[in-house]
């Protein structure tokens, strides 16, 4: 990368870290064997990957047969409603989640819909927070799962999982019924606690990518006993729940980035909320017309979203491009969309002042002079775009 871009989106995609790299590349050339085959260059492969498997359970208190790999965080998403709606639909059809989940899970849920299903989809207030009784009292007695993301990708905020798992599951209890309680924690885990025993999930969505892992992979967490239907079917890898030769090399290093991302989490989060920080006070004393978007409080430590009064995000990226600046407006799974953020009308934003958001997520390798220098630029910039006239 050249050494003059500045890099703050990593809340789509990070780096990937040298020692993940080093771990994976023995298995591109030298141990390349398929691990379902029975020759000895396979069982290598076999063990690695079962030490992987092994290595993500612990870090996430969890056992070794509980973790389902997958290609990445949609697919995680996806399999966990459609494996559970599937295993439960003669129980009933009603599903609950939230109006600023990941297209990975509402677009899902409108496919679901088509198929019978009905979804409650649950508003949050201005900052981006469900309340947990909302989530109590949209449950009917056809409900079987619940799903709600840990932290936002667009806004940062952190709802409070443990808190609405152990209701929903006290209401299933008194009610004689089984509420399953999934949630995707892609953006979560780089930053804060997900062990599962005390969040009291039974699924869990990871994408490696987001903690300085390979692209490709990642993992899905099925407490044992959930009811869950195989979505892929074949060779009847992953204990028959998601067939397909696994990607070993990705494997390795989705294990090894979660390690060091465990290992170096304190770190890492006081040295993003000291930019972060910064970042905010900086913009919002030189910018008239600015708003940080989601809570001031309840968001992941990298995570600052911005909206401009009179300015549109396209121009404003373009900008920031054109400065060696690398940031977005909003998810970048849905970056090439015109419609305005989900997310940010669900806050109750206007549809031009969502167009007008800006997302800088920043990560480890982020220093105060990079903050130092998007601030001199947005400046600039948003101060060029206000003045410019507009065409009919």
């Amino acid at each position: 990368m050249d050494k003059n871009l500045i890099y703050m989106d990593h809340a789509a995609t990070t780096p990937m870290d040298s020692e993940v790299l080093s771990a994976m590349l023995p298995y591109f050339s030298d141990i390349f064997a398929n691990p379902s085959s029975i020759y000895a260059l396979a069982q290598e492969s076999r063990k690695v990957v079962d030490d992987s498997r092994q290595k993500i359970a612990s870090l996430l208190g969890a056992r070794r047969s509980e973790i389902m790999f997958t290609s990445g965080g949609t697919e995680s998403d996806n399999a966990a409603l459609r494996g559970v709606a599937s295993a439960l639909q003669s129980t009933g059809k009603h599903i609950i989640t939230s109006q600023i989940e990941h297209h990975a899970v509402l677009h899902t849920c409108y496919q679901l819909e088509q198929l019978g299903y009905e979804i409650s989809y649950l508003p949050v207030d201005q900052n981006g927070i469900i309340n947990p009784t909302s989530v109590i009292n949209a449950i009917r007695e056809d409900t079987i799962l619940v799903s709600i993301m840990m932290a936002n990708n667009e806004i940062g905020t952190i709802q409070p999982i443990e808190q609405i798992c152990c209701l929903v599951k006290d209401e299933a209890k008194s009610r004689g019924t089984n509420i399953i309680f999934h949630t995707d924690a892609v953006q979560a885990a780089g930053f804060l606690d997900f062990n599962v025993k005390k969040l009291g999930v039974d699924l869990l969505s990871l994408s490696a990518h987001k903690f300085y892992g390979p692209k490709g992979v990642g993992a899905l967490y099925i407490r044992r006993g959930t009811p869950f239907e195989t979505q892929l079917s074949g060779g009847g890898q992953e204990r028959g729940r998601r067939s397909g030769t696994e990607n070993v090399a990705a494997i390795v290093g989705m294990a090894k980035a979660l390690e060091i991302s465990i290992e170096n989490r304190e770190q890492t989060n006081l040295h993003c909320i000291k930019l972060r920080d910064k970042l905010i006070k900086d913009v919002m004393s030189n910018i008239k017309e600015v708003n940080l978007n989601g809570d001031d409080t309840l968001r992941v430590p990298n995570n600052v979203n911005f909206s401009f009064s009179g300015v549109e995000g396209e121009p404003l990226l373009l900008g920031l491009d054109f400065a060696g600046i690398c940031v977005s407006s909003g998810s970048a799974c849905s970056s090439g969309s015109l419609e305005p953020s989900h997310v940010l009308t669900s806050l109750g934003l206007t549809d031009e002042q969502a167009q007008g958001s800006l997302r800088i997520t920043l990560g480890r390798e982020n220093t105060v002079e990079e903050v130092e220098k998007i601030v001199e630029v947005l400046v600039g910039l948003v101060a060029k775009l206000r003045n410019m006239p507009i065409l009919d």
